[in-house]
């Protein structure tokens, strides 16, 4: 899986296409499930969690220093995909919180 990440591709045909993106959103979707469990150690240390207790300059941060790594991208297109990943992060920290008190994600 993380072949898909590491090693460039270069599809030939549709098939072939689909396949390597199929690749990288496996990937992706442990690394977002990876992600969501440390989002959620964070909403726990937190002296105020969930969504009152967004740092917004931090998440700015991240969304800049993410597009020095996919500057074709750019922030203006990282930051509505990071905040759908961070607002869903919330979310998933809130149920879990309401399901199993005091155990996060």
């Amino acid at each position: 899986m993380i072949g898909a990440l590491l090693r460039a591709e270069a599809p030939a045909t549709l098939a072939a296409a689909r396949g390597a993106i199929d690749r990288v959103d496996a990937a992706l979707a442990v690394l977002l499930e990876r992600r969501a469990a440390l989002a959620g150690t964070v909403q726990r240390l937190k002296p105020v969690g969930g969504f009152a207790g967004r740092d917004m300059e931090r998440e700015r941060r991240l969304v800049a220093a993410m597009a020095l790594r996919a500057p074709v991208l750019g922030e203006a297109r990282l930051a509505p995909i990071m905040n759908a990943v961070i607002e869903s992060g919330l979310h998933l920290a809130e149920e879990v919180r309401l399901v199993q008190p005091g155990t996060g994600v």
